[in-house]
């Protein structure tokens, strides 16, 4: 089996809801849901949790994670992107077992209703391809060739997607998925010299709908909270 490992970036201020990643949500801190799903695939040499915060890296080593790592406070600002995070964890982690690894997985704390098989199967798309990255995705509600409108400098609007002759069934639109950011694999040498999310190579592991919220708000975690609760 390829080794790999899971990356799970969390950090300790949280501007949408204070304190997310340690809040109890269906009886666990929302972090161990991440975690537990990411032990349960079976699939990696680490589990690595990366946090500016003691209290969450506390949380993750209680939950048995294999490396803990301290996120040095310039790389845990509001205006700093995950991926600089994602590469000093990489970097943790490949220190610790001196090798280098060929590709690796990061799992958003703020994706609980992810399947383990969900992970599994991302992955095995990788595994299939090896492209850039394998991203995560629900067919999108909204189509850019059909519903979806931008507005024009002037207030007007029109489909952010036009064609000719125009789509007037949704059936017809090609399928178009959102991002839901539960899980992305990663090539780790092209991550490396051109770290993004989407390259030209990029597949698309779709989950259900019912899977994939995103808690960015108060109001994903209470309709989250009624998910996992209803469960």
């Amino acid at each position: 089996m390829i080794k790999r490992p899971a990356i799970i970036c969390a950090r300790g201020g949280s501007k949408g809801v204070p304190g997310k990643n340690l809040k109890i949500i269906a009886g666990k801190p929302l972090i161990a849901w991440t975690i537990e799903q990411a032990q349960a695939t079976g699939l990696f040499d680490q589990v690595v949790v990366s946090s500016d915060c003691p209290d969450i890296l506390e949380v993750a080593g209680q939950a048995g994670v294999d490396l803990l790592v301290e996120r040095p406070d310039a790389l845990a600002t509001d205006t700093v992107s995950v991926h600089p995070a994602i590469a000093h964890a990489l970097e943790q982690a490949e220190t610790t077992i001196s090798m280098r690894y060929d590709s690796f997985v990061f799992l958003q704390a703020t994706s609980p209703l992810r399947a383990p098989k969900d992970i599994i199967g991302a992955v095995a798309l990788w595994d299939r391809h090896h492209p850039g990255s394998v991203v995560s995705a629900t067919v999108a509600h909204a189509s850019p060739y059909f519903s979806l409108v931008e507005e024009a400098a002037d207030g007007t609007v029109g489909l952010s997607k036009p064609t000719d002759p125009p789509i007037v069934r949704r059936q017809d639109a090609p399928a178009c998925y959102a991002l839901n950011g539960a899980i992305y694999v990663f090539d780790r040498n092209r991550y490396e010299s051109d770290p993004r999310v989407l390259y030209p190579d990029t597949r698309v592991f779709e989950m259900p709908p019912e899977r994939s919220l995103d808690i960015d708000t108060p109001w994903d975690w209470h309709l989250v909270s009624l998910v996992m609760d209803a469960k």
